[in-house]
């Protein structure tokens, strides 16, 4: 099977502008992305909106293709640049061009769910500490995900599921294992194309989560399993933090 890894990357992000750009160890942000994930995917493509992250890619050797500004979702940016790219792939990954640490068994995993035949769509999950605690388990900015005995999802959701009844919530963590959703995809490209077209659905609105679309539209996805934690970059803060990090952890990246 071709795999080839797409990842979008906005300029305009409302709470980093610019963060594709902005600079972790010396080197942009977007930079790290694609050489980690080229060193498993060697068609690896930038999907951009804006020709200012087209030069710095351009700059450092990788391959950027632009796209439109209207997409509501990082998957329609990847279908787009599927489209443009004229590559011939059987499945697309899909990587968030804000995880500078994606780690490459993160990406052989998902890679390994198409070893199924009966993978549509396939994404990650990681189990929830016991320690963690009621507060990281009831984040709604941590969805969290119900999977079956073939590991297919269920059903993701803000809220906390399964709902443990009779035992007290400081109890929960220690009484099950909670699955949270780790957000990197990858599609065949066929279905790609089919739910790049489909209009958001009810469950997707309620929850502001797109993958219940394709759930909702009968869609299976499969899930694969990681214990490796990530370290995304979505404000200012966090890129110091990721900074502060590096500074003890030199070969990080």
């Amino acid at each position: 099977m071709k795999f080839v890894a797409i990842i979008p990357a906005r300029y305009a992000s409302t709470r980093f502008p610019g963060k594709p750009l902005a600079l972790l160890g010396g080197k942009p942000v977007i930079q790290h992305v694609v050489e980690r994930v080229g060193r498993v995917i060697p068609d690896t493509i930038v999907a951009t909106d804006d020709e200012r992250i087209m030069e710095a890619v351009a700059a450092f050797g990788g391959q950027a293709i632009m796209t439109g500004t209207h997409h509501r979702s990082g998957t329609d940016r990847c279908r787009e640049a599927l489209d443009k790219s004229g590559l011939d792939a059987d499945v697309v990954v899909n990587v968030q061009g804000d995880e500078p640490f994606i780690a490459t068994s993160q990406l052989e995993e998902i890679i390994r769910c198409f070893d199924d035949v009966s993978t549509q769509i396939a994404t990650l999950v990681q189990p929830f500490a016991p320690k963690a605690g009621w507060a990281a388990l009831s984040n709604p900015n941590s969805p969290k995900v119900v999977v079956d005995d073939r590991n297919f999802a269920l059903y993701f959701s803000r809220s906390v599921i399964p709902y443990l009844r009779g035992i007290p919530q400081e109890e929960w963590l220690s009484s099950h294992t909670f699955y949270k959703h780790i957000g990197l995809y990858a599609y065949r490209a066929d279905v790609l194309r089919q739910i790049s077209g489909m209009p958001q659905s009810a469950l997707e609105c309620a929850e502001s989560l797109e993958q219940l679309r394709w759930l909702q539209a009968g869609l299976r996805i499969k899930v694969g399993y990681t214990n490796t934690p990530t370290i995304g970059i979505d404000t200012p803060e966090d890129l110091a933090a990721a900074e502060a990090w590096l500074q003890q952890q030199p070969k990080a990246l």
